[in-house]
C-alpha cells in the first residue's frame, strides 16, 4: 500500500513539474520546445490537463462571464455542442500535421505534435481564466480591454504554434507558417470526408428503414 501511494505522489510530482514546464516554455518558445521534446521535460498527462483546462476555461466563459460580456440563450445552450468543436477539431489538427510533415520530411512524431500543440495554448488559459473576474469589473464601453486581452492570447497561442512546427518538425520559419496552412486546408478536408462519411451513412441507414417498412407494410 504504501509503495502505491508513493508512486502516485511520484506520479503526482511529476505531472506538476512537466505542467509548471508550460509557463517557461511560453516565454521561451524555441528552447523550451526544443527540451519539451528532446530533453523529455514535457509529459502526454499535462498535456491532457492543458487541454482539459482549455475546455474548462471556455465553459466558464460561457457560463459566469457578466452581461454584456456574454449572455448565453439557456433555453438553445448546449453545452456537449459547445466542447465538442474543440476537443475534435485538436485532434484533427493534430492528425492532419502529422500526415502532412510525415511526407515533408518532418521529424515530429504523433505524440510530438500533440504535447507541443497543448503546451502551445497554455496562455490561452493563463489570460482567459482572469478575464472572466474582469467582465465584473469593466463597464460596457470599458470592453475594449477584454477583447484587447482575448486577441492577445489568440495570437500568442498561434506563435507558439508556429514555433513548436519550427522545433518539433526541425523546420524554417517559412516552411513552418506554409505546413501551418497546408495542416488547416487538410483539416477541412478530413472534416468534408467525415461529414460524407456521416451523411451517407445517415442515408442508407434512411433507405433500409423506409425499405424494411414498405416489406412490412406489403406482407401484412
Amino acid at each position: 500500500m504504501n509503495i502505491m501511494a508513493e508512486s502516485f505522489k511520484d506520479r503526482l510530482r511529476q505531472l506538476g513539474k512537466t505542467l509548471k514546464y508550460s509557463l517557461y516554455v511560453i516565454f521561451h518558445p524555441f528552447d523550451g520546445f526544443w527540451d519539451l521534446i528532446h530533453e523529455k521535460r514535457g509529459s502526454m498527462g499535462a498535456a491532457h490537463t492543458i487541454i482539459i483546462l482549455v475546455v474548462l476555461t471556455q465553459i466558464w466563459t460561457w457560463t459566469y462571464s457578466a452581461f454584456p460580456y456574454y449572455l448565453p440563450q439557456w433555453e438553445y445552450f448546449n453545452l456537449f455542442m459547445r466542447v465538442l468543436p474543440t476537443v475534435v477539431l485538436f485532434i484533427i489538427w493534430c492528425i492532419a500535421n502529422w500526415c502532412l510533415t510525415t511526407l515533408m520530411d518532418g521529424k515530429g512524431k504523433f505524440n510530438h505534435i500533440y504535447m507541443a500543440t497543448a503546451y502551445a495554448f497554455t496562455p490561452y488559459v493563463l489570460i482567459n481564466l482572469p478575464l472572466i473576474l474582469l467582465t465584473y469589473v469593466l463597464t460596457y464601453e470599458e470592453s475594449t480591454y477584454y477583447t484587447v486581452f482575448n486577441n492577445i492570447s489568440i495570437i500568442w497561442c498561434v506563435i507558439l504554434v508556429l514555433a513548436a512546427m519550427m522545433m518539433i518538425h526541425d523546420y524554417t520559419f517559412g516552411k513552418a507558417v506554409v505546413s501551418s496552412l497546408l495542416t488547416i486546408v487538410a483539416m477541412l478536408v478530413i472534416i468534408f470526408l467525415i461529414v460524407m462519411f456521416f451523411s451517407l451513412i445517415t442515408q442508407s441507414v434512411g433507405y433500409f428503414v423506409a425499405l424494411y417498412k414498405e416489406a412490412t407494410f406489403r406482407l401484412y
